[in-house]
């Protein structure tokens, strides 16, 4: 199961969501997908400065009074990872 923490400072995303086997699941590839736009997005489109750290099945991103521009990419990514707990409750989850 991939669980993903969303606080007010800090992201963290953790585990497998053991759809499918390795290098064929979509869920995690959804998911991956969906953390790594929200990192470089926030990095190449606002001048806001984030901390992280991406790990096989771990991610942990830090950062501190966001600009507008950037909460709303975090707003986007939650509404992605939303959307992804509604298609795939047994897999995804948010904590």
């Amino acid at each position: 199961m991939v669980e993903v923490c969303v606080r007010k400072n800090e992201i963290k995303v953790s585990g497998h969501a053991m759809y499918a086997p390795h290098g064929q699941d979509i869920v995690c590839a959804g998911v991956s997908s969906l953390v790594r736009t929200l990192i470089h997005s926030i990095e190449d489109l606002t001048g806001d400065e984030i901390e992280y750290e991406v790990s096989p099945g771990w991610v942990d991103i830090q950062y501190g009074n966001l600009s507008e521009k950037a909460r709303t990419l975090v707003d986007s990514f939650f509404v992605g990872i939303c959307l992804m707990t509604d298609e795939f409750p047994g897999h995804v989850r948010i904590v």
